[in-house]
């Protein structure tokens, strides 16, 4: 009998995760396979995963804080930043894991030293990437909309701005964490503050993939280096797919696997 693996967001149906599981699976002779659930309400992770007799799960946005809550125990980073976006069943309960923020730092390995950066968006993935850059020594800023999540931010230490607040100024890196221009045509950030920041900006990234978004379009045009959320879901699902096969296949197997996929 099959393992069932699948990724929980919303919306989800863009994911390019079965692609890389299924492939990594076959290519293994691992019997399992991997599959995409809509979830509207991330209150329903678990019983959904339940349900569904799931033996492991990634988790995206919008649900990642919601998984956290949803698990029995979390390990790792995850506890340090209350942000979950893989999940494995352990008899019968739920443990937590985040590989998204060691994934992205893998992902900026090609990249020129960058200390100064700018993370727009105040969610789970932005939670994780900045804890773990700071951790590396890069100077953190974050902009959202609102200050309403920015509490976090503030009490690690980073500096916060919303939209009124926030004064454009030079950074060596520029993240969007934001789901702007994954289903729609918005920026991350109203354009008389994202322009004049981009214009002195060493770097764009985008953790959203498969798509020019508004955001890397706009850097683009302003000739800019930029980089999609490409490399970063192939690194952390590189990390999950140890976690997903407890650990029988050395990363150096999986990466080049899962990176064919990215041909399909």
């Amino acid at each position: 009998m099959s393992d069932l693996f699948a990724i929980f967001g919303h919306p989800v149906a863009h994911s390019r995760s079965p692609l890389m599981y299924n492939h990594l699976f076959t290519s293994l002779h691992v019997k399992a396979c991997y599959t995409r659930i809509d979830l509207p309400d991330g209150n329903m992770l678990k019983e959904r995963f339940w349900d569904l007799s799931l033996r492991g799960a990634n988790v995206t946005v919008p649900h990642k804080e919601a998984a956290f809550v949803a698990c029995d125990e979390v390990r790792g980073f995850a506890q340090k930043i209350g942000v979950v976006n893989t999940i494995i069943r352990e008899a019968d309960r739920l443990i937590g894991y985040n590989t998204d923020a060691d994934g992205f730092w893998y992902a900026l390995r090609h990249l020129k030293e960058c200390k100064r950066i700018l993370i727009i968006g105040a969610g789970g993935t932005a939670k994780s990437l900045s804890v773990r850059l700071s951790q590396e020594g890069c100077d953190i800023t974050v902009l959202n909309r609102s200050t309403a999540r920015l509490d976090f931010f503030k009490d690690a230490g980073f500096a916060c701005f919303d939209w009124n607040s926030f004064t454009p100024s030079t950074y060596d890196l520029i993240i969007n964490t934001t789901s702007a221009g994954l289903t729609d045509t918005e920026y991350p950030a109203p354009l008389t503050l994202l322009e004049p920041t981009l214009s002195r900006a060493g770097y764009c990234i985008d953790v959203i993939y498969g798509k020019e978004t508004p955001f890397l379009k706009r850097a683009k045009e302003m000739h800019k280096p930029l980089m999609n959320g490409s490399e970063m879901l192939l690194a952390q699902g590189v990390l999950a797919a140890e976690l997903f096969t407890a650990h029988r296949f050395e990363r150096s197997v999986i990466e080049p696997i899962m990176r064919e996929s990215f041909a399909f």
